[in-house]
């Protein structure tokens, strides 16, 4: 299960009874905690199975490791570090869709995998081939030999509604087949604005192990694939994210029809309006995607689209956050058609167009001449005279500031975080933006970056994988 760092704001409730609330919210709780799920958890299991994978220890890895092992002898500490394996082992869930063996996980369960091994309900281990996989979505596909699985029903995820109670069975920290219950906290939710689908978000304890896993609905059919956790410390903390399984199953077809997944492009980055912007834009209220970037020769750009526009609705359906914009556009196909009300200096207009075809959102933007980190998994701004000031302290010159990090991308893998300030890329200085852009379209297809950065006041350098 991978970890989230999420920006948090404290929300107000008004004109309801402090009371009132937190009553129904106890007992809404309670009861679904009192939800009897034994038989179906009986029922359900077979269809669940543990993932086991192997892969190689990357060699910068273990250079760094006897890096620091070597540090240690010059600093006078003569313990050895014990021996660095040169496999690595993981593991995670899956669960079957089908009785001639396919099985839906996650992506970053079965990443860089050298073998991959299904273990069923009664223990018996089988080799599994990797179908195909969607970074962009978190879901791969995996299939093992025989026939008569256990597939799993699945329900229509617009049915699910905010309180109902949910299971979610895995192998948290290797603990095969744990069960554990909630209910549904909030459907359509964005944790990143990469990530090509929306979440459901629940309050089932997830943990490491968890991820791939199916979550149910009280009548046993798989709602969503149990994906992500917010958390501080690596452990659940009541957020948990989930990606709704009609999205799961459209990828899955989609890989086993055509070997990869289809997505759309306009080439924009947006943003969500505040009260302030709304007010300068000359908005009602705070409502729409306000575009900030335009990449040109893109469907938007043709479109007549620009940046500082403000998108309204798209094929007639309101927008009010920028999530909304994005969610429509990842469940578009190829040459689909589009028609966007949008305002600009206080009047609105209509651009109509189609979209452009891309295997992946992520690296379509990345072909435009943008400097905003996309194909490393982040977005960066310029730093300000004061941290400037401050990190000349360091003797460095410059820098940018990583603002924010795709969640299921590469930096975000590598611990690489929001805060951070990328003062080097592969031992050449990063002064501005534009520095790191002309060394980023210099870094090979393939390897690890080693990415110098000043982290709250500390010097650290990471290994940053860009496979492509």
């Amino acid at each position: 299960m991978r970890k989230i760092a999420l920006a948090l704001c404290t929300a107000m409730m008004v004109s309801t009874p402090a009371w009132f609330t937190l009553t129904h919210a106890t007992q809404a709780h309670a009861a679904a905690h009192q939800v009897d799920f034994s038989d179906l958890v009986e029922h359900v299991s077979p269809g669940v199975v543990r993932i086991s994978i192997t892969k190689n220890v990357d060699q910068e890895t273990l250079a760094q490791a006897r890096a620091v092992e070597l540090l240690k002898g010059f600093l006078g500490n003569q313990a050895k570090l014990p021996d660095i394996p040169v496999i690595e082992h993981g593991y995670g869930t899956g669960f079957f869709i089908t009785q001639d063996g396919y099985i839906l996980t996650n992506h970053h369960v079965i990443e860089n995998a050298q073998t991959i091994t299904v273990t069923l309900h009664d223990r018996t281990e089988l080799d599994a081939t990797l179908v195909g996989s969607d970074e962009s979505s978190d879901i791969a596909v995996l299939k093992v030999s025989g026939a008569h699985f256990p597939a799993l029903p699945v329900a229509k995820t617009d049915n699910l509604k905010v309180g109902e109670p949910v299971l979610a069975i895995g192998s948290p920290f290797g603990f095969d087949y744990s069960a554990s219950a909630g209910i549904i906290s909030a459907k359509s939710r964005n944790v990143s604005r990469e990530a090509a689908v929306p979440f459901i978000q629940s309050d089932v304890a997830l943990n490491p192990g968890n991820s791939g896993g199916p979550l149910f609905n009280q009548h046993g059919e798989v709602v969503a694939v149990n994906s992500l956790i917010f958390s501080g410390t690596g452990g659940y903390m009541g957020l948990s994210f989930s990606i709704p399984i009609d999205a799961a199953m459209d990828i899955y077809r989609q890989i086993r029809d055509h070997g990869r997944v289809t997505r759309v492009y306009l080439g924009i980055s947006v943003q969500d309006v505040d009260r302030n912007l709304a007010e300068a834009y000359g908005l009602s209220r705070p409502q729409g995607a306000l575009l900030t970037r335009v990449n040109p020769d893109y469907p938007a750009s043709q479109a007549g689209l620009k940046a500082g526009d403000v998108v309204l609705s798209f094929n007639d359906i309101p927008i009010v956050h920028a999530h909304d914009l994005l969610n429509q556009i990842n469940r578009a196909k190829p040459n689909d058609s589009f028609v966007l009300t949008y305002q600009r200096q206080g009047r609105q207009y209509t651009a109509s167009g189609n979209f452009g075809d891309a295997q992946n959102d992520i690296a379509s933007e990345s072909k435009s001449k943008n400097t905003d980190g996309v194909r490393l998994g982040v977005r960066l701004r310029s730093l300000n005279a004061a941290e400037r000031r401050t990190l000349s302290r360091y003797g460095v010159n410059g820098g940018v500031m990583i603002t924010s990090v795709d969640l299921v991308g590469r930096a975000a893998r590598a611990g690489i975080s929001p805060g951070d300030v990328v003062v080097g890329l592969n031992h050449q200085p990063i002064r501005d933006i534009e520095e790191f852009a002309a060394v980023v379209a210099q870094l090979p297809k393939s390897g690890v970056v080693a990415v110098q950065l000043i982290r709250q006041g500390t010097p650290a350098i990471i290994g940053l994988r860009i496979d492509d």
